[in-house]
């Protein structure tokens, strides 16, 4: 049985009759006596992910036609068993957030919840807009370190579960240590991932459904710079540069659109994202960085393609071009930085020392400095309330570049 697929549609359902995200938590139980408040779900080896949804929607309708609830409330279930020949296989919990759905399954509390149903109002929802990604799970890979790094802890600090995804593996631990540490609860979790490998991709994507139920969110951030000139640059360089930027956001979107379609089944009214972090090399082109550029444009043109296919689902997919982070490592490292490496090569005429070559770079943007993380937060989250927008590729350049 593979209780992965199942996870998005349980979770999909319990979001649907609560309108708001929802943790559902995975718990083997195979022989186990199911909690007598338990929706019960039956599942044959060979169903479909079509079919699958439509029995979960059946166990629903049968469920809470044992219960009661009050006047004007929707019931929500906390506990989904799922079964096997009539033997129990594996439960779900499900509330909230992570916490209260781990609190349930220490306690073994499988008692029913309710909310009242949705209204779509034509107003807009000001304490809505203020909690945008609140309890939303959300998954951002290359998330330990640098750009990914503050995605991570303003996302956590806005009241998301983060999936800190990332190579390494060490590193994304601790930063869920401290994020946890800071926020004062589970917001954040570490999975290890090699984007530009399949295998690596869809065991990451696994683990989400398994930890959470799914995702709402995927913040395709991973990426990697080696310039060079095209007259000089070796293939080997190239196509690593290609391999992490350009097909790791293909394989991305391949297994987390796969959660989200199947989450979709039994949530047809929330829409969920897919954001690659793009860049504004992506919008005009950078010197003797072809593959870096070549990369982020396919990066584009693969965000309006997938958006396009994906839109069937509720899925948006866009992209975000931020201009140059120059207070992070990419740019300021003393040794290794950019900011070092153009002033050796005489790259900024008359630059002599680091503050030239900075101050050379912040006269290119109208705004005089740099793209921040909040910057480029606040895109982010610009996109997940924007219910009516996909495909798009959003500058955030202080004016540097200028879309028309």
């Amino acid at each position: 049985m593979n209780y992965v697929s199942i996870a998005p549609m349980i979770r999909g359902l319990c979001i649907d009759l609560a309108g708001k995200p929802q943790i559902a938590v995975y718990e083997s139980a195979k022989g186990e006596k199911a909690s007598p408040h338990a929706m019960s779900l039956e599942i044959a080896g060979g169903d479909t992910e079509e079919t699958i949804a439509g029995n979960i929607q059946k166990a629903y309708t049968a469920w809470k036609a044992g219960s009661s609830t009050g006047k004007g409330e929707v019931l929500i279930p906390s506990c989904v068993s799922l079964t096997a020949g009539g033997k129990t296989e594996a439960l779900y919990w499900i509330d909230d957030d992570l916490d209260s759905a781990r609190k349930r399954l220490a306690g073994r509390d499988d008692s029913p919840r309710t909310a009242r149903p949705i209204e779509d109002g034509k107003l807009i929802d000001a304490a809505a807009r203020a909690c945008v990604v609140k309890n939303r799970v959300a998954l951002v890979t290359g998330g330990a370190q640098g750009i990914g790094e503050e995605i991570v802890r303003n996302l956590a600090a806005a009241g998301a579960l983060v999936f800190i995804a990332d190579l390494n593996l060490e590193g994304a631990r601790r930063l869920a240590e401290t994020v946890n540490a800071a926020e004062r609860r589970t917001a954040a979790l570490a999975l290890q991932v090699n984007v530009s490998d399949e295998d690596s991709v869809e065991t990451m994507c696994g683990a989400a459904a398994e930890y959470a139920g799914g995702l709402d969110l995927c913040v395709s951030n991973a990426g990697v710079l080696k310039a060079g000139s095209v007259l000089e640059q070796g293939l080997a360089d190239f196509k690593f540069v290609t391999d992490i930027n350009y097909t790791g956001f293909f394989i991305i979107t391949k297994f987390a659109g796969r959660l989200l379609k199947a989450q979709s089944r039994t949530a047809p009214r929330w829409k969920t994202d897919i954001i690659q972090i793009n860049s504004k090399s992506g919008l005009e082109g950078s010197n003797k960085n072809g593959a870096y550029a070549g990369g982020k444009f396919g990066g584009i043109g693969l965000a309006a393609s997938f958006a396009m296919e994906l839109v069937e689902y509720n899925i948006k997919v866009n992209a975000v071009c931020p201009g140059n982070f120059l207070d992070g490592p990419l740019w300021s490292d003393p040794e290794k930085g950019l900011f070092v490496q153009y002033l050796k090569t005489g790259k900024v005429p008359g630059a002599k020392n680091i503050a030239d070559v900075r101050a050379f770079y912040e006269s290119k943007v109208p705004m005089k400095r740099g793209c921040a993380g909040k910057d480029l937060v606040r895109a982010i989250f610009y996109i997940v309330e924007q219910e009516y927008e996909t495909g798009q590729a959003v500058p955030v350049t202080g004016g540097q570049v200028m879309l028309h």
